[in-house]
């Protein structure tokens, strides 16, 4: 696979000539926290939560949950902020990424990159010393996939990025659990397979919709490299291998009628808005009408859903 070069292009260039230190302080503070990509790391702390009441059987120590969740932001925060760190280049030239703090200049590169080695260091730190030491090896483990794994090596290099840079957003599960537990179990593995199978599907469609962006920067995701009928069967594959993981929690004895009746109808409703994708890719439609973000919005819900039942299904057993 040959990548394009991308020419290298110097935080600010899309914001005004001030330097950092002299912006507003607000905007400056909402600058850090926009590193940290807070809407991403919801999502990832709705896969935290459900699973630490499946290893309690119950409601956890709340102490626990809140110095999870404040363990997990900060470690997905400063791998979001490092990932806008190695980025910055290319996320200049993308519409989609274009007002990022680094790039309009609210924020400098090298405040970027020391905020998020602080937020590493802090995390694994908050973790070792008030969770325990296997949740912070997690969470680390997670950070430095992200950054060095997805970011460094793969999502220039190969289409097969996202199928493999995503197990980083899978470790929030193992980490839930072992924040409970201090140990592993199949029920984690389960519910870190369901999201590995989940993020190319997820990913994808919003991949096509912003294709162009990433052609313009010579990032190969499956949807610059191949048709829309192509992307769409693989999206197809991936989403009955997902649902068919989703339903052993069940039979392995780890939740009940109600996990099992959410799973079944979140994901009925998953495999036909995919294959409805599918139908209109072989039939060619392109532009609007291809509609292929109702998926992505889909795939939020989806997750929504099936972890708010991995949450209240030991309630109910």
């Amino acid at each position: 696979m040959c990548v394009t070069a991308v020419e290298s292009r110097p935080a600010g260039l899309l914001g005004t000539s001030q330097s950092p230190a002299r912006r507003p302080f607000g905007a400056r503070v909402m600058g850090f926290v926009a590193l940290t990509k807070p809407r991403i790391i919801e999502l990832l702390l709705i896969t935290t939560v459900p699973v630490m009441f499946l290893a309690q059987q119950g409601v956890p120590d709340l102490d626990l949950v809140l110095l999870t969740c404040i363990g997990g932001y900060l470690s997905a925060g400063g791998a979001n902020a490092l990932n806008m760190y190695i980025d910055r280049d290319i996320d200049a030239l993308m519409d989609r990424t274009s007002q990022r703090p680094l790039v309009t200049g609210m924020v400098s590169p090298r405040e970027c990159l020391v905020f998020g080695i602080t937020l590493a260091v802090v995390s694994t730190l908050l973790f070792g010393l008030t969770v325990n030491w296997l949740s912070a090896w997690l969470a680390l483990g997670a950070l430095l996939f992200y950054v060095v794994v997805y970011t460094m090596i793969l999502k220039r290099r190969t289409a097969q990025n996202i199928v493999w840079g995503g197990i980083a957003g899978c470790m929030p599960v193992l980490i839930g659990w072992s924040s409970v537990t201090n140990s592993l179990s199949w029920a984690p593995v389960i519910l870190f397979l369901v999201m590995f199978f989940w993020t190319p599907p997820h990913y994808w469609p919003l991949s096509m919709k912003v294709k162009d962006d990433y052609a313009r920067v010579g990032v190969p995701m499956l949807p610059v490299i191949a048709t829309n009928k192509a992307v769409a069967k693989q999206i197809v594959l991936y989403s009955w291998v997902m649902v068919a993981v989703s339903l052993l929690l069940t039979p392995l004895g780890y939740t009940g009628w109600f996990y099992t009746a959410v799973a079944l109808a979140a994901g009925g409703w998953w495999l036909w808005e995919a294959h409805a994708l599918l139908n209109r890719a072989k039939a060619e439609v392109t532009g609007a009408k291809l509609k292929e973000m109702r998926l992505f919005h889909w795939s939020i819900t989806y997750v929504s859903l099936l972890f708010v039942a991995v949450a209240v299904d030991p309630f109910l057993r």
